[in-house]
C-alpha cells in the first residue's frame, strides 16, 4: 500500500464509479477493515476538502464518537430508511449500504450525487482514520496521488 508523501496517508488505490454506479472496493481495504459481501456499511460524507464518503461498519460506528448519529437517527441504525437514501444530521450526510459481491458498493445516481460524484469518476480509496475506508474525489491527496503511476486501479 503506497504511502504518497513522508507521514502522509496511505492508499489502497483508484476506484472508478462504473456507469451503473459501481465502486469497487479495493481488496487490500476489504480485508483491512473486515468486510465481505453482506456486509452492512454506513456512509459519512467526506470532509469539503476531499469530498466523497468514508464507509465504517454499523458494528465499529455505534463504538465510536461518530455512533450518536445512529441514536439521534434510529432510522439510519435500524435500517429503516431504503439502502442509498441520505439523511442529514449535524451537517454531514448519511447513508447504509450492503457490499456487494465482487467487493463493490451500488449506489443510485442520486447517492452518488449526495456525495459530488458522477459515473466515470474516479475516487482514491484511503487508510482513513482506523474506522472506515474513504473514498475521495477532490483535495491535495488527489493532486499526491495523480503523480504515482503505481498505484494500481479498480473498477476499469
Amino acid at each position: 500500500m503506497p504511502q504518497l508523501v513522508k507521514g502522509g496517508k496511505y492508499v489502497f488505490g483508484w476506484s472508478r464509479v462504473n456507469n451503473d454506479g459501481r465502486i469497487v472496493i479495493p481488496p487490500e481495504a476489504i480485508e483491512e477493515y473486515n468486510f465481505s459481501p453482506g456486509t452492512t456499511v454506513i456512509m459519512i460524507s467526506g470532509s469539503k476538502t476531499s469530498g466523497g464518503f468514508v464507509i465504517i461498519k454499523k458494528t465499529v460506528l455505534v463504538e465510536s464518537a461518530l455512533g450518536g448519529v445512529l441514536k439521534n437517527k434510529p432510522e439510519l441504525g435500524d435500517l429503516h430508511i431504503p439502502e442509498g437514501k441520505i439523511i442529514e444530521y449535524k451537517n454531514k450526510k448519511y447513508g447504509w449500504m450492503e457490499i456487494k459481491p465482487g467487493n463493490t458498493l451500488k449506489l443510485k445516481n442520486e447517492t452518488l450525487s449526495a456525495y459530488g460524484i458522477k459515473p466515470s469518476d474516479e475516487l482514491m480509496a484511503i487508510r482513513g482514520s482506523g474506522l472506515g475506508i474513504s473514498l475521495i474525489i477532490k483535495g491535495p491527496i488527489i493532486g499526491h496521488a495523480k503523480t504515482h503511476a503505481e498505484i494500481e486501479k479498480f473498477g476499469y
